[in-house]
């Protein structure tokens, strides 16, 4: 299995439990991440510079990769778009698309996997980095993927990103007046993946990544527990023609 993600800690506070549940069920897993998130805040306060930060960042990836059972870490040479304003030249968001493409098709192409695994470019919109890398993986996937290979978007449910965001603005922590859409309607989603099992391996990655925030640390622990023991998903290819949801990425 392929995961592609934007930024270090996307990894794990998005598909964490993905690469995890896939490592323990003997599944070799390749990360694949754009960017060194240079542009992010360091929450922990120990870096002076972006450079510094992304030094320690990249650290961070590695760590947390190696904690949810990740085989291999590819980090490419990509800047940080940042959230908004003017990106840096060599920004992902910045480079033509197909500098992108071309990138995540090789390791495609090296990797040969069964199952690629990317931030969903519909819904995951809260960062145009992760909109970029959605795309791009896309394409790649449709250029060079073996027949047989299965493509998902990694994505939110609706019904739960609701109850987050009315919990972040009851703790003050989001304008009253911010009106959030993030993830899919429930019905949009193929496939939830139970992942309770590896709870304390997503955990401990997650404390690997000392200078983010975890978007978790806040929510109460009902809340917690909704995020982190399903997985949702959306299976683009093979296209998904309807009926029950599935239950695994392969099959």
């Amino acid at each position: 299995m392929l995961v592609v993600v934007a930024h270090p800690d996307d990894e794990t506070f998005g598909t964490g439990s993905v690469i995890a549940h896939a490592a323990a069920t003997a599944v070799e897993v390749v990360v694949c991440c754009a960017t060194r998130g240079e542009a992010g805040e360091d929450a922990s306060g120990t870096t002076s510079s972006a450079a510094e930060l992304a030094q320690v960042r990249e650290r961070e990836l590695h760590a947390a990769a190696t904690a949810l059972g990740a085989s291999e870490v590819v980090l490419f040479e990509f800047g940080d778009s940042d959230m908004e304003g003017p990106a840096p030249d060599h920004a992902l968001t910045s480079v033509p698309i197909e500098h992108v493409v071309d990138a995540v098709a090789a390791v495609i192409a090296r990797v040969r996997p069964d199952v690629v695994v990317t931030l969903d470019p519909v819904s995951i919109a809260d960062h145009r980095d992760h909109v970029r890398i959605g795309e791009a993986t896309t394409l790649a996937f449709e250029r060079v993927s073996h027949d047989g290979a299965r493509l998902y978007y990694w994505t939110l449910a609706r019904s739960i990103m609701d109850r987050w965001a009315e919990e972040m603005r009851a703790l003050g922590l989001l304008p009253q007046y911010v009106d959030l859409e993030l993830g899919r309607h429930d019905h949009e989603i193929t496939t939830i993946v139970a992942v309770d099992d590896v709870l304390d391996v997503r955990r401990a990655a997650v404390r690997e990544h000392r200078t983010q925030m975890s978007p978790f640390a806040a929510v109460s622990p009902e809340l917690q527990h909704a995020l982190l023991t399903r997985d949702h998903l959306v299976r683009v290819v093979p296209p998904w023609n309807g009926g029950p949801v599935e239950t695994s990425l392969f099959g």
